[in-house]
């Protein structure tokens, strides 16, 4: 019988391996997986690809892996936003890596990878740095430049409700990323505020189905980034 829940964080994160390419879901705060990622600080795994929209926040979540020198380079749209501090300290002194995609391409990169489309054409970045050294191609009197799909060995993604199937309900805006990362990974991890029995969640309305789903574990009062970053918390504690 399918039972893809796990009893803890650790145990999630446990198999994620020096030098992995990981997407961690997040749009800011909202959808960000603190207690994988701070699992994954304990687990510490190093020389990490991170494929996430930002760069995290004081020094919790993201922001606390990357202070840990677990991240040798970020794939994101955000590296710098209000209380962002460890990573661009870090860029600047050139002890880590960054490659820099528009929002809607870093999407896109990432839904290609999961739909098993190797590359696609985009108007955006075009005429700008971003654009130095790609291959691009002129489509009805318009430029476009080639961006390749994002795959990942691993993906860490927040969600609101799961079943023991993996099937993944989000809530509102936390949703963000979190789909397109599920498919895009050979192993996705999941915490979920609730667990619910089988047959609990109508199948019209799942979000990501189980099939992209490796585990899941039950997070009911998950941290709140802004409130941690507040208070001056620092992970580890």
């Amino acid at each position: 019988m399918i039972n893809k829940i796990v009893n803890s964080s650790a145990e999630a994160v446990k198999e994620i391996q020096d030098g992995a390419t990981v997407m961690i879901g997040g749009f800011g705060e909202a959808g960000s997986p603190i207690e994988l990622i701070h699992a994954l600080i304990d687990q510490g795994a190093k020389n990490l690809t991170v494929v996430s929209n930002n760069t995290g926040s004081g020094h919790v979540g993201l922001a606390a892996l990357i202070a840990n020198r677990q991240v040798k380079k970020m794939i994101c749209s955000f590296p710098r936003t209000a209380n962002s501090t460890v990573f661009p300290e870090l860029y600047s002194a050139g002890e880590i890596e960054l490659e820099l995609v528009p929002q809607g391409t870093l999407a896109e990169r990432i839904r290609a990878g999961g739909a098993g489309i190797p590359a696609f054409y985009t108007p955006a970045s075009v005429n700008t740095p971003l654009a130095e050294g790609k291959e691009s191609r002129i489509f009805m009197d318009s430029e476009y430049v080639l961006e390749y799909g994002i795959k990942a060995d691993f993906s860490l993604v927040k969600c609101e409700t799961a079943d023991r199937y993996g099937n993944l309900l989000y809530h509102a805006t936390a949703r963000n990323f979190g789909p397109i990362m599920c498919t895009a990974a050979k192993v996705t991890i999941v915490q979920a505020r609730s667990i619910v029995d089988a047959g609990q969640i109508d199948p019209e309305i799942v979000i990501t189905p189980g099939i992209y789903v490796k585990k899941v574990v039950e997070i009911n009062n998950p941290a709140t980034e802004s409130k941690l970053v507040a208070d001056e918390m620092r992970y580890p504690w």
